[in-house]
């Protein structure tokens, strides 16, 4: 019964919302009294399956609020294009980006309070409660998760299968180690021709990767003494991480050709095409090899990251919604229903579900696996029902994920992204590992001096002010 009253509060709240758009109303991008919710999360022109999906999720949402309109607007977050794209108003009013970026984009002042918004509909208090306050600030909240993730260990089944590193079931017996892992992938190497890891140095996201094997050699990036932030960046820890990436190419060489060259989306085309046989990823990105690359949904496994001679570790991270600066209360309280429709949002109802059964649907339909998410949303009932649909359209056997799964769900091995400057300190990792991978006679300490040089400067004028 209560369900029932606040759903009608909702849907009365929303109603009363269009009505109030007036044309006056600059900041609601009204249109003859309509409610006009620019969507930067629809999806990009290659994914038709995504797109037909998002076409009737539109004519589910307008059947119900028939005044908003929804205008399609893709958009990929990108810092070096974001600011000029806010300062001139052309934000999309709904926009995915990433957890290292929301506290600069709130102290920018680039991205909206939706904290009355959230706490009308109660969603603020199911959030899971670190991932809010990577979206909050003085008890303010800017943005809804999309999704978390936690860095696994993506393989491609085929080739541990053709270099006979598999069980008697066909799962891939898997590298434990960073130093198993080394071996591994020479095994795989002439076995097969293909290179054992892609490992990625051409923009930041080789720094973010290497954070993570640089934890279980026990680095620590940046720490926090007297109120001030300092930069690790020349530790023996961080020393003996570069030296293993190092190794990799010049001593094992079972890396791609040229890892300077490579990136986000050209490691899961290595591992989706069969030019890799494992890469750092994590469940959210499961479509990437496997929809946008090719690879069959049976061929893909996602096992932990390795551990190294000091632990494991698995950074976790994820995708925010977050919104415009210039958007009007009722485009907010439009998205937010819109999410709602998705199934993307902590509600349970029959429009919702039916949100998630499209989804799953549709990576049934476009060979994407049908896995477990990691839950950003601690509501029971929202929970229970995702996992209920999770079986029902499983499309996987769930062996090839179970580690996985089994080790994130521990929960003590999980480290976010460094708190300060995320995305400045994989830029100067970066520049040490393009080093390493294309000088084999390349200085590792020199190199990380300059590093820590340069990272402790940024933090000195940005942070430490």
């Amino acid at each position: 019964m209560k369900r029932t009253i606040v759903a009608l509060c909702l849907i009365l709240g929303i109603v009363s919302m269009v009505a109030a758009s007036g044309a006056s109303d600059k900041g609601s991008g009204n249109s003859a009294g309509k409610v006009i919710v620019k969507l930067g999360i629809w999806p990009e022109d290659t994914l038709a399956g995504d797109i037909a999906m998002h076409q009737q999720f539109v004519k589910d949402f307008n059947a119900l609020y028939p005044n908003v309109v929804i205008q399609p607007a893709n958009y990929k977050y990108a810092t070096d294009t974001f600011v000029s794209l806010a300062e001139s108003g052309k934000l999309p009013t709904i926009f995915e980006t990433w957890f290292t970026e929301p506290q600069k984009l709130i102290a920018g002042g680039f991205v909206k309070d939706i904290t009355q918004e959230l706490k009308a509909l109660g969603w603020d208090t199911k959030m899971n409660e670190s991932i809010r306050n990577l979206l909050s600030k003085d008890g303010k909240i800017y943005g809804v998760p999309r999704d978390a993730y936690a860095l696994g260990l993506m393989l491609n089944v085929d080739l541990f299968r053709k270099a006979g590193l598999v069980d008697k079931n066909g799962i891939p017996l898997y590298p434990k180690t960073w130093a198993e892992l080394a071996e591994t992938a020479k095994i795989i190497k002439n076995k097969t021709g293909s290179a054992g890891l892609c490992l990625l140095a051409k923009d930041n996201a080789g720094g973010w990767h290497f954070t993570n094997i640089a934890w279980g050699f026990g680095a620590q990036f940046e720490v926090q003494k007297g109120g001030k932030w300092i930069a690790q960046l020349n530790t023996p820890e961080v020393i003996a991480a570069v030296q293993y990436v190092q190794d990799l190419k010049w001593k094992y060489d079972v890396l791609t050709p040229d890892p300077t060259n490579e990136d986000w989306g050209t490691g899961f085309r290595a591992i989706g095409t069969g030019a890799a046989a494992m890469y750092i990823a994590a469940q959210d990105a499961v479509n990437q090899p496997t929809q946008v690359n090719g690879l069959p949904v049976t061929d893909l496994a996602l096992v932990p990251v390795p551990a190294g001679p000091k632990g494991q570790f698995s950074l976790m991270g994820g995708t925010p919604y977050m919104f415009a600066a210039n958007a009007s209360s009722d485009q907010v309280k439009a998205a937010l229903k819109y999410l709602e429709i998705m199934g993307k949002a902590p509600v349970v109802t029959e429009k919702s579900i039916a949100g998630m059964k499209a989804d799953a649907q549709n990576r049934q339909n476009e060979g994407i696996p049908v896995v477990p998410t990691f839950p950003a949303w601690t509501d029971p009932s929202y929970l229970k029902a995702q996992q209920d649909v999770i079986n029902q359209y499983s499309n996987v056997d769930m062996r090839l994920y179970k580690d996985y799964y089994t080790k994130v769900a521990e929960k003590t091995n999980l480290k976010t992204e460094e708190p300060m400057l995320a995305q400045d300190l994989y830029a100067e990792l970066t520049k040490v590992l393009q080093a390493v991978l294309t000088d084999k006679n390349s200085d590792i300490k020199a190199l990380l001096d300059r590093a820590q040089k340069n990272f402790q400067g940024l933090l000195d004028a940005q942070i430490n002010k």
